[in-house]
């Protein structure tokens, strides 16, 4: 199936992400039962729930890494489950994972560049990156990273190599590879994971930005419940690969279930 561009709802009441009853199975053991889950365009959507609680595995189905075995995922009209992965980011979904996916060895610029593999013609990317030429892909593309870059505050660094990174640096580079591809949705998977608090205030003012000046639509996997509170629209919490609670994050937080399977547990 072509991956043409959606076209999008145009209020932030409006539905962008549908997911209606999904469920995985890995050799028997159940990842995700019968989960359902809505995100409103133009608004930051929190998901949280306890080590094993099927978050992963959800954006992993989103972003087409998983085939659930039973359910339904729309993403701005399209159903989702007759994409291939790489036809995602072309539909306009881009994610973060737990573990960094960047290039060592390569400049910040240049991880950024190659993110874009999945909007760019590979051969396109190889010239950009090894051969250096001028065209106007080659000149979008840069222009693209560049923007990615100062809306996050690292315009400084986009010629240093990634190796020689703080942490927490490396993790904004990592969701400046995100948004360099302009798109709709970004997925986040435990951005704050490994982070201190200065850091993740300085993250909390970025993803607002992102939804508040920008328009992008972000679903978050956070541990810290704190730092969702006060930040995302809405929270969805995940136990044993089931929803038990959705809303407002203030009721959330005060939620018996949520109490007993999450917040009263270790972190």
């Amino acid at each position: 199936m072509a991956a043409d561009t959606p076209s999008l709802p145009s209020s932030s009441q409006q539905v962008l992400l549908e997911i209606d009853a999904i469920s995985v199975q890995f050799g028997g053991i159940a990842a995700l039962s019968g989960v359902s889950l809505s995100v409103r365009a133009g608004t930051l959507h929190g998901l949280i729930g306890p080590n094993g609680a099927g978050k992963t595995t959800l954006i992993n189905c989103i972003s087409r890494l998983v085939d659930p075995q039973s359910g339904q995922m729309k993403f701005a009209g399209h159903d989702l489950l007759t994409y291939k992965p790489h036809s995602v980011a072309k539909l306009g979904i881009s994610r973060t994972f737990q573990n960094f996916g960047l290039i060592e060895q390569l400049s910040v610029l240049d991880n950024v560049l190659a993110g874009m593999h999945c909007v760019l013609p590979g051969t396109i990317v190889d010239d950009i990156l090894l051969a250096g030429k001028s065209n106007a892909q080659e000149r979008y593309a840069r222009v693209r990273a560049r923007d990615a870059l100062e809306m996050l505050g690292l315009s400084r660094f986009e010629n240093r190599t990634v190796s020689t990174l703080p942490y927490g640096t490396r993790k904004s580079v990592e969701l400046a590879r995100a948004i360099a591809v302009d798109p709709k949705l970004v997925l986040l998977d435990e951005p704050t994971a490994g982070l201190n608090q200065l850091e993740m205030n300085a993250l909390r003012r970025i993803l607002m930005a992102l939804r508040d000046v920008h328009a992008l639509t972000i679903l978050v996997i956070s541990h810290h419940l704190e730092f969702l509170l006060g930040l995302v629209d809405e929270i969805t919490v995940l136990d044993l690969g089931r929803r038990i609670a959705h809303g407002d994050p203030a009721l959330i937080k005060s939620d018996a279930a949520v109490i007993a399977a999450y917040i009263g547990t270790d972190q």
